[in-house]
């Protein structure tokens, strides 16, 4: 019971941290590659048109991959790396609370790392590889008790 449970909220969980960046991500989208890429030049963001192509990718793709189960810890590890420009480009100065502050950006982040590395049972990553790896691990303890 406790295991339906605590998946049915890893799963609540990804689609609220993969809506806040998919939000983020259709913003730049509306804003064009071209768009998204000044505004990130006067922020002080490195490579801006890069930046701003992989920062769209993950928000809008990569967010749907989340909500989906498919890379997870890859799409928490790309949400990392975008908040970390956010919190560097924009919102550090405001602190970390506050109009502009980067405490939003902190929680989407980290949340956002832990539910890629944890993302439960209800996810296309535990569909293809978590039964082969519970398969394999039970193989393995069978060995063992052998």
């Amino acid at each position: 019971m406790f295991g339906r449970v605590k998946d049915v909220a890893l799963l609540l969980g990804r689609i609220g941290v993969a809506v806040v960046f998919l939000a983020h991500g259709l913003q730049k989208w509306n804003n064009g590659i071209d768009g998204t890429a000044k505004f990130f030049e006067m922020t002080g963001i490195p490579l801006p048109t890069v930046a701003a192509v992989f920062a769209m990718t993950v928000e809008i793709l990569g967010s749907i991959a989340f909500i989906v189960g498919f890379l997870m810890p890859l799409v928490g590890i790309g949400y990392v790396v975008i908040s970390v420009g956010a919190l560097l480009s924009v919102h550090i100065d405001n602190g970390l609370t506050g109009q502009g502050g980067y405490e939003l950006v902190l929680v989407l982040a980290l949340a956002g790392l832990a539910l890629g590395f944890n993302g439960g049972r209800l996810s296309l990553d535990h569909l293809l590889w978590g039964r082969r790896r519970a398969r394999r691990e039970a193989e393995v303890g069978e060995l063992q008790n052998a």
